[in-house]
């Protein structure tokens, strides 16, 4: 049963790698993947009705069970759909204008340096996903040669991948290490990531702009500002902006001092912003309220994304359960020494090729929280893990979130992100490698 696990798991993986050629999302194949997965666990038991639904509750050996799994993917979904929920809002009031709106410049080389400083920072703040997002949006008003765009979309998938990488809030995979209590110090995590991570993004960007020269070309059909109307005033999109930042930003303060669960946090500062917006539209008839209520912004979170997560967690859980992470982890460090920087650089360049997402909650099981060393909480390799699963995604354009969205909405060809952006990408990855290992070595 254990093996018809594996290959179901396998399987399931290649769906979800394979999600554009099949034409079947992701999530739906996350779905299939982590619900058979524990219900042939389930056949896998021995015994009467009683130890099957012990086994379910408390795992072997009352080491977990599907409880303690769900419990940790709840954390983890509803911190998610929080944030998405907040992002949401701010963008239904225009509030990312307040930064946009401020970019002036035609030059290539100061162009492309404003966008990736504002990406790495943008990503911190809110998440590499959104971040890409917002930022492809503008280069769409800022540049008129696909090509060139095209160089600067990838330049933004590096630096929102490194930039959420030391951040508690700004990628999934340290978020899920955050939540779960692997780097639950977020000075820590900021502190000890940022630089790695700044160089990754940083070695990238000095390599390009020795290339490109000349004045950016903007689009010539401009938007007619005058037939537009905007659904808020410069007052409102501004004051949305700074609240839902900083609401972002009071989620690790929450817990700090509280030492309730992230989502918490994320879901008290999702409840003020829900209110003040509705007390600030009050005066406003229904069709104008709606789009810039919570109840309205509900509509355009990616649930899909967040059934995703859900399906990978539970097919991971089921792995853990049945000792195959054990194992992986055992030859690991048969085959690195224990080396913890040769593991997990091996980790963060498979990420561009599957998911980060469960490579981390893979490597969640396989290794256990230490009282000290490497392995404690907040230690050198939780830490090193968050970077190289955030960053090491963008070798490939399908190796991340950002890269995904990023390949959807401008339809890059994967070919041409591997000739064109994929060699930077590694070179900063590695880059940033290093000095995390001359820091901590």
């Amino acid at each position: 049963m254990s093996t018809l696990i594996i290959i179901i798991f396998i399987l399931g993986y290649l769906a979800i790698a394979l999600e554009h050629p099949i034409k079947i999302d992701k999530a739906a194949s996350a779905l299939i993947t982590g619900i058979l997965c524990w219900t042939i666990y389930v056949f896998s038991i021995d015994g009467n009705g009683h130890d099957i639904i012990h086994t379910i509750e408390h795992g072997l050996n009352n080491g977990g069970g599907l409880y303690h799994h769900m419990y940790d993917i709840a954390n983890i979904l509803f911190f998610l759909m929080g944030a998405m929920t907040i992002v949401e809002l701010v963008d239904a009031h225009e509030g990312f204008a307040v930064i946009t709106d401020k970019i002036k410049t035609k030059s290539s080389t100061k162009l492309l340096w404003i966008i990736c400083l504002i990406t790495f920072f943008f990503s911190a703040a809110l998440d590499n996903l959104t971040t890409t997002i917002v930022m492809i949006s503008l280069l769409r008003k800022l540049i008129d040669d696909v090509k060139i765009r095209w160089i600067f979309v990838g330049m933004v998938v590096i630096s929102a991948n490194a930039g959420g990488a030391w951040s508690p809030i700004g990628d999934v995979t340290t978020t899920m290490l955050w939540i779960k209590g692997q780097l639950p110090n977020v000075e820590g995590i900021v502190t000890n990531l940022f630089i790695p991570s700044f160089v990754s993004m940083l070695v990238p960007l000095i390599i390009l702009s020795m290339s490109l020269k000349g004045e950016i070309k903007r689009p010539v059909k401009q938007e007619n500002l005058d037939h537009y109307i905007n659904p808020t005033t410069s007052g409102e999109r501004t004051f949305v902006f700074f609240l839902g930042i900083a609401g972002l930003i009071f989620v690790p303060i929450f817990k700090t001092y509280t030492h309730l669960p992230p989502f918490m946090g994320m879901m008290l500062s999702l409840g003020i912003l829900w209110a003040i917006t509705e007390v600030m539209h009050i005066g406003k008839s229904k069709s104008e309220k709606h789009p810039l209520s919570v109840i309205g912004v509900l509509q355009k979170i990616d649930t899909a994304s967040v059934l995703f997560f859900l399906g990978i967690l539970l097919a991971v859980g089921a792995l853990q359960e049945i000792g195959h992470l054990r194992t992986a982890a055992e030859k690991l460090d048969t085959l690195f020494s224990g080396n913890i920087f040769s593991i997990n650089i091996v980790i963060g360049l498979l990420s561009s090729i599957v998911d980060n997402v469960p490579l981390v909650a893979a490597a969640q099981g396989m290794y256990d929280i230490s009282p000290s060393g490497d392995f404690a909480a907040n230690g050198r390799f939780w830490e090193f893990l968050a970077f190289c699963a955030g960053t090491g995604g963008s070798a490939l354009i399908i190796g991340s979130a950002a890269g995904v969205a990023a390949m959807g909405l401008e339809k890059i060809d994967f070919v041409w992100y591997l000739k064109k952006i994929s060699w930077l990408a590694v070179i900063g990855y590695l880059s940033g490698a290093l000095v995390f290992y001359l820091m901590f070595a």
